[in-house]
């Protein structure tokens, strides 16, 4: 068992991010609220301003878990994912020892938080970690979750030569506790010192990329992200930003949007991280690569 830094305060804040997931987030506070924990833990519900009912359902359902605080708490508009969340972490209690920042569209198994707890408390060398993501849609692992930095190498082959290895997704087995460059936003935990040497999210994303720039920054400062298969939980892919990959199909325009993001999203990052580590001549080459990159994604939204 593992002890809180202060009786009265949480071991854990868990940050939920909700933008019109509709009965998911009711599906995940549910599911925590199922938690087996021996710590106290904080549950923050951060609203993006949602048009939808989500947020109000969610309000609604019963949670009465003796050892879970849930907080609800609404954003004067949509900023963004990255926004939200540092929106969030201001409702959290600046005492708990870790934050996790989990998707509305999730299910935790009852023993994932605590387990996750337990495994900070006993590997002191872990700063930050996620667990095994499933996706609900395919039953396995998302290969998100367990990746490497997209260099340009790495992005160009994964993109347009997948038959050729590459270490954008590691070809690792999913079953081994292992240190990671990069996991999936959509469960995210850390040693709150950790988020606050890196300064937490990075406003400039909107939505995607989000998640690499904060681990490539943690990994820059010489922290440890690990990959912990022994704790699970389900992810409902594509809810908040509308693609809803696992229940109905997103409209084409959805789709385009979406693409465009995305590609976006990778040059925010290029231009923050990595264009730096290249010689001037290559960089329009990089840039000509991402460019060649939406094109082929909005081409596809648009006509396949």
């Amino acid at each position: 068992m593992t002890k809180s830094p202060k009786s009265n305060s949480p071991v854990l804040s868990v940050i939920v991010l909700n933008y019109n997931a509709g009965n998911y987030l009711s599906q995940c506070l549910e599911s925590i609220n199922h938690s087996v924990l021996t710590d106290n833990i904080e549950v923050i519900i951060a609203d993006n301003l949602s048009t939808d009912n989500s947020f109000s359902l969610a309000k609604k359902i019963k949670l009465s878990h003796p050892q879970i605080k849930f907080i609800f708490t609404q954003n004067n508009k949509n900023g963004g994912f990255s926004w939200g969340n540092n929106q969030g972490l201001k409702s959290t209690n600046p005492q708990s020892k870790y934050v996790l920042f989990l998707n509305p569209d999730t299910a935790v198994e009852p023993n994932s938080l605590q387990g996750m707890i337990n495994y900070f408390e006993k590997h002191s060398q872990v700063d930050a970690a996620t667990c095994d993501v499933i996706l609900a849609v395919t039953g396995k692992t998302q290969p998100e979750c367990h990746r490497g930095f997209p260099t340009p190498w790495n992005a160009f082959s994964y993109f347009f030569l997948p038959f050729i290895p590459n270490s954008y997704i590691l070809q690792k087995d999913f079953s081994v506790r292992q240190p990671i460059d990069c996991c999936v936003g959509a469960f995210f935990m850390m040693k709150r010192t950790v988020g606050q040497s890196v300064g937490w999210w990075n406003e400039k994303y909107f939505f995607y990329g989000e998640d690499l720039d904060f681990c490539y920054k943690i990994k820059q400062l010489g922290y440890q992200l690990f990959f912990i298969p022994d704790y699970k939980i389900t992810h409902y892919q594509g809810i908040s930003s509308g693609i809803k990959k696992t229940k109905t199909a997103a409209s084409r325009n959805t789709k385009v949007r979406s693409a465009i993001a995305s590609t976006e999203a990778m040059r925010i990052f290029y231009r923050e991280n990595l264009i730096k580590n290249y010689p001037p001549l290559l960089q329009p080459l990089i840039w000509q690569g991402i460019n060649l990159l939406e094109f082929y994604r909005v081409f596809k939204a648009k006509y396949l």
